[in-house]
């Protein structure tokens, strides 16, 4: 597998190596021995899937507040995504920042995403299906998030090549608080590797 940084600590874009021929293809999209071997070392315990139907599906941004703050190893499988993360880590040297990364069932692409950021993605193409692997379970009392639109943190979704002025989101992405007055509830710590 490749792993390139993406400017963000922690944050990383993971190009798994993908065995092709006339019949299709085979990859593996983890492997705890690989992935530690590389410094990642992480106890995930549960599997997300989620389909959506049209281009311009937005959901995000995301995070779980600690304790129950989780780390993502993200993919795609059909379709495509701008998949985006935001660093939320206090003393991070990237704090505020964010990385975009388009994410295909073609690229084979993939972002491990460590605790302390909020997590979001735009569809790109119809019938698009997201799989993320997540190191703690879902806490519905500490789930949170930050507005997709948030005009401090300025993520440049590509709604303009989609030709949408507004995307599709959820009632509850919809109401998410903006950027200016969040108090993180994470700290910066280096990563390992």
């Amino acid at each position: 597998m490749q792993i390139t940084e993406t400017g963000l600590p922690g944050l990383l874009l993971i190009e798994p190596k993908v065995f092709g021929d006339s019949r299709g293809f085979f990859l593996e999209t983890w492997s705890r021995t690989a992935f530690a071997a590389q410094g990642l070392d992480y106890d995930f315990v549960q599997d997300n899937h989620a389909m959506s139907g049209s281009p311009g599906v937005l959901r995000g941004l995301h995070f779980q507040r600690p304790p129950a703050a989780q780390a993502k190893l993200v993919r795609v499988t059909r379709g495509a995504v701008f998949d985006v993360a935001v660093d939320l880590r206090q003393g991070s040297p990237s704090f505020g920042k964010w990385y975009g990364a388009i994410l295909s069932g073609d690229n084979f692409k993939q972002l491990i995403i460590p605790r302390g950021f909020a997590h979001g993605y735009l569809t790109l193409a119809p019938d698009t299906e997201f799989l993320y692997k997540v190191d703690a379970p879902y806490a519905p009392d500490l789930d949170a998030g930050l507005a997709w639109n948030d005009p401090d943190l300025a993520v440049a979704w590509p709604t303009a090549e989609l030709g949408i002025t507004a995307p599709i989101l959820s009632d509850k992405d919809r109401s998410l608080p903006a950027w200016a007055g969040f108090a993180s509830p994470f700290t910066f710590t280096p990563p390992g590797r």
